[in-house]
């Protein structure tokens, strides 16, 4: 299944800091279901902005599953950018449409 690695950013930190703790609750139930490998902030910037690899069947399924995201239904996700990834070395690479074997 294709990964598609996510961008965002949280201009709004009241907003931000009102809807943490659901938006927590999202992704771990999106890590319990299998949908997010990784997410989490970016560090050492001004504003906060995060990072979250999907292993999703396709973008539709993607972009439908992220208006469900707190953040997004409350309107606090800006600078959106979906792109789809494919980890041909590394930790993901069992998602890789070429995975590498090591034996």
């Amino acid at each position: 299944m294709p990964i598609f690695a996510v961008n965002y950013d949280h201009p709004d930190e009241t907003g931000w800091q009102q809807h943490l703790l659901p938006h927590i609750a999202w992704l771990r139930d999106r890590v319990a279901d299998g949908s997010l490998l990784a997410s989490g902030p970016f560090t050492g910037e001004t504003g906060k902005s995060a990072l979250l690899l999907f292993n999703m069947p396709d973008l539709q399924s993607l972009e439908q599953l992220i208006a469900h995201d707190p953040f997004a239904r409350e309107g606090l996700v800006h600078n959106l950018t979906i792109r789809h990834w494919d980890p041909i070395f590394g930790a993901f690479n069992s998602h890789s449409s070429r995975p590498v074997r090591t034996a």
